[in-house]
């Protein structure tokens, strides 16, 4: 029998422990050794895995193929032209718009404290329509002369008649404005345009002011008489038109006149001062067609170029009514055109009238 020493049998649990402990140590030694080639080939392959699996993930479901795109806006027959292809797009839609406003500034007051003034409607009965007055549609178309005003003998003479009339300069223009008189004009005027009114006579004081006035046309109006100084003491006055009125006669002109136009009227032989044009040196043009004027005005001054005698009731001709008896080498150089045509007169038998001029008139010659 084997007998052991006093205290041995007390150590073998705890020797039996550590010999345990060291059995376990060495069995998860020898199977990390065996894991280790493993997961190094586990973690070799990782990456490649991952990118896989991120491709399977994006990719849309379905089968992907030329049929399911829509290629009608591709050229695959030609190149691109990456130098031109930003023509092809535009990008202003794609700017931001914004828009910049005005807010007022929030109220600091409290809404306690805050007063607000209600709207005072006034009652019914305390309301009171306030007619308006009518305004006028026309302008008056008579002056009255005589009476206090605008137009007035205080203010006559002056620049009213622009408020009616339309003045640019030193001309004045009063076409169709329905007037019955001439209107008072200012003193430089030089043009006067009174044409398709109403007015029925010229008075002797309506120009006698107007020391620079050059050109009067009373073309179209209603004119019958005209006083006899009316134009006379007009020391400028270069054309005088008054077609379309009805004039039996002409007082007297001034010697100044280059153009003399009034056809279109009454005048009749009688009607005319005897020699009333011999004395116009700078007398060019004139115009007495459509008339009752039984001959030719003369004499005429030698400045004549046009003389227009058409359709009147002019009957016979003078050898002094364009030449000079007394002296045959006279040659009327000027003259180039006269009207005689729609007249009851045959030229033919007036031969020697029209020997001084440089172009025979026009007119019946059977």
């Amino acid at each position: 029998m084997l007998k052991l020493p006093r205290g041995s049998i007390a150590h073998i649990p705890r020797r039996l422990a550590e010999l345990q402990i060291r059995q376990n140590k060495r069995e998860r030694d020898s199977d990390s050794d065996a894991e280790r080639p493993r997961m190094t080939s586990i973690l070799r392959y990782l990456p490649l895995t991952l990118s896989l699996l991120g491709g399977c993930l994006c990719a849309p479901p379905g089968n992907v193929g030329l049929d399911s795109l829509n290629l009608e806006n591709y050229d695959l027959t030609e190149e691109t032209d990456w130098e031109t292809i930003h023509l092809l797009y535009t990008y202003d839609d794609l700017e931001s718009k914004i828009e910049v406003g005005t807010v007022a500034p929030p109220s600091t007051a409290p809404l306690a404290n805050r007063k607000t003034t209600p709207h005072k409607t006034p009652p019914p009965a305390l309301e009171e329509e306030v007619p308006l007055r009518p305004r006028p549609t026309q302008v008056p178309t008579r002056l009255d002369f005589g009476g206090p005003g605008l137009f007035g003998p205080q203010t006559g003479m002056g620049l009213p008649t622009c408020l009616l009339c339309v003045c640019i300069g030193t001309s004045v223009y009063c076409d169709d404005a329905d007037l019955e008189d001439v209107p008072p004009l200012p003193k430089d005027t030089t043009y006067f345009y009174g044409r398709f009114n109403k007015i029925t006579g010229v008075r002797d004081t309506d120009f006698a002011h107007l020391k620079k006035l050059k050109h009067i046309d009373l073309t179209g109006n209603q004119i019958a008489e005209m006083g006899e100084d009316a134009l006379r003491t007009l020391p400028t006055l270069e054309e005088l038109l008054l077609p379309e009125n009805r004039l039996w006669r002409l007082p007297e002109l001034p010697p100044t006149l280059r153009r003399i136009d009034v056809r279109h009227n009454r005048l009749i032989s009688t009607g005319m001062r005897p020699e009333a044009f011999k004395d116009m040196i700078r007398l060019e043009f004139l115009y007495l067609s459509h008339n009752y004027l039984d001959f030719v005005p003369a004499p005429l001054p030698d400045s004549l170029r046009v003389l227009n005698l058409q359709n009147n009731n002019i009957q016979s001709l003078s050898e002094n009514t364009f030449c000079n008896q007394h002296d045959p080498s006279y040659i009327r150089r000027a003259l180039e055109d006269i009207r005689l045509d729609g007249n009851p007169i045959n030229l033919s038998h007036f031969p020697g009238a029209y020997g001084c001029l440089p172009r025979l008139p026009t007119g019946r010659t059977r």
